[in-house]
């Protein structure tokens, strides 16, 4: 008996399509839409970009971007926050940022929503890893925690009070529990 199997969408072909809403990734061949951001998602998300921005945009040090298509590595993913080197941030020739983005983050984060499959985010992280992305933060509502992603596909786990990794360069310290703090709105 003969399976029948649904042929591989290319990269390209994917990047054809329209967007979906949310966005969807195109990792390893496969196409995997995101879930819809809920409360906790939507202000770390948002804090996040904030936080980082405050420290780095106006010294033009980073920039960082929430909900950004990256293509690159042979995918196009949407991280929940891609920040970029100030030097690294493709520009029109008159200055402008550019609306594609085909270079990796140099920090991407990843904010595990209620109905994602830990492997699927991770691995997006680990992609960024494998492609130059110097640091990923895969941060779980759930149990309070931040994975670090760094060069070299190592991974470390963050927990309470300790102090999260940051961008060399980037004069902000943050711990995991300052993070979680940002959810609280007492």
């Amino acid at each position: 008996m003969a399976i029948a199997t649904q042929p591989q969408l290319t990269l390209d072909e994917f990047l054809k399509l329209p967007e979906t809403e949310p966005a969807s990734d195109f990792i390893n061949g496969e196409i995997i839409q995101k879930p819809m951001p809920q409360g906790e998602h939507s202000l770390l998300r948002g804090e996040s970009c904030h936080v980082i921005n405050q420290i780095t945009e106006r010294q033009k040090i980073a920039l960082a971007l929430p909900e950004l298509r990256c293509t690159f590595g042979g995918a196009s993913i949407v991280p929940d926050v891609s920040m970029f080197r100030w030097d690294r941030i493709p520009k029109t020739p008159s200055g402008r940022i550019v609306n594609r983005f085909e270079i990796h983050p140099d920090w991407a984060i990843e904010i595990l929503s209620p109905d994602q499959k830990f492997t699927k985010v991770l691995s997006k992280l680990l992609h960024c890893s494998r492609n130059g992305t110097e640091l990923g933060w895969l941060i779980n509502p759930e149990d309070e925690s931040v994975l670090g992603i760094f060069p070299g596909v190592r991974v470390e786990l963050y927990e309470a009070a300790d102090k999260l990794p940051i961008l060399e360069g980037i004069e902000l310290e943050l711990t995991v529990e300052q993070v979680f703090g940002w959810l609280s709105l007492t």
